[in-house]
């Protein structure tokens, strides 16, 4: 057993369209950059890449580096990788995010739907910010669907008496997400000039059959398959009364199964001047800072 995911990036970006709606969201809420027309960016837990190359649309001459632990989404995201039609480049190296100090300053750090997967990622927050230069930026979003049946009946099914051994732990699915007040109060007490925290619930609405499950064989599930790789049966048996479960939670309709999925985002923007009086610094932050709820819907088939 493997307590790190294997992943399968073509079986990820089966929900691409859905995907990657929240990393454009994410991006239209962040400001100019320091970096005049060559910004340098890093993408943390870029997955296959298609997410990164869209920096180059939102900033043309950016210099930007894609960094993920998986060298199967990694191996993915490889034929992205050179320059940029804007004049920028962008290339992908291996890092782990729960490890990674950024050796250069950047102007933006941005994160999508990734550090749901690193124990204690906010503790990585003083060295990001601290790797960033005055006026950059840190942005992220993570899910913020673990008590929705999609995965509280995964962390049933593993905590069940017949995989509960099996798996050993590496099935189940941890919450590593803080609230959205959590990520605020993170932020804005590490000095941040400007923090923009928000969550949104997308309504989507999935093609196919058994939509939900094949969404989790992508992200969620993938502990579970890891875990059962060497049990081809094992992993079949679990999947069908998985799939069951998830058939009565999230029934098709007629136009598809409508998968409501909630989201967290943040944006914190470092002061483009130091200051040396915290007072000052905290009326800043606290006057700037905006916090919204909003819901969404999507319509239509997924890439």
């Amino acid at each position: 057993m493997q307590a790190v995911p294997t992943w399968d990036p073509q079986q990820y970006l089966r929900h691409a369209t859905h995907r990657t709606r929240p990393f454009l969201d994410l991006l239209s809420r962040i400001t100019e950059l320091p970096g005049g027309g060559s910004p340098r960016i890093a993408d943390m837990g870029c997955g296959p890449g298609n997410v990164t190359a869209l920096l180059a649309g939102r900033w043309p001459g950016a210099r930007m580096t894609g960094y993920d632990s998986s060298p199967q989404m990694l191996r993915s995201a490889a034929p992205y990788a050179g320059p940029t039609p804007g004049g920028g480049s962008l290339d992908f190296r291996r890092a782990d995010a729960s490890q990674w100090v950024p050796d250069e300053p950047y102007d933006l750090i941005v994160s999508n739907a990734a550090l749901q997967w690193v124990p204690g990622h906010a503790d990585r927050f003083p060295a990001w910010l601290a790797g960033l230069t005055p006026g950059g930026t840190l942005a992220f979003q993570v899910p913020g669907n673990f008590q929705a049946p999609s995965h509280a009946l995964l962390d049933e099914l593993c905590d069940a008496p017949q995989w509960r051994s099996r798996l050993g732990g590496h099935g189940r699915r941890y919450v590593y997400v803080l609230s959205p007040s959590d990520y605020l109060e993170r932020l804005t007490g590490l000095g941040c000039e400007v923090v923009d925290v928000w969550e949104t619930t997308y309504v989507q609405l999935l093609q196919g059959e058994d939509a939900v499950l094949d969404w989790t064989k992508g992200t969620a599930l993938r502990p579970v398959l890891t875990a059962l790789e060497d049990d081809p049966e094992g992993a079949r048996e679990f999947v069908a009364q998985y799939r069951d479960l998830l058939r009565k939670a999230y029934p098709p309709g007629p136009h598809g199964t409508v998968f409501p999925f909630r989201r967290i985002f943040a944006v914190a923007r470092t002061a483009a001047e130091p200051t040396t009086d915290p007072a000052a610094r905290t009326e800043a932050t606290a006057t700037s800072t905006t916090s919204t709820t909003s819901t969404t819907s999507t319509e239509g088939p997924h890439a």
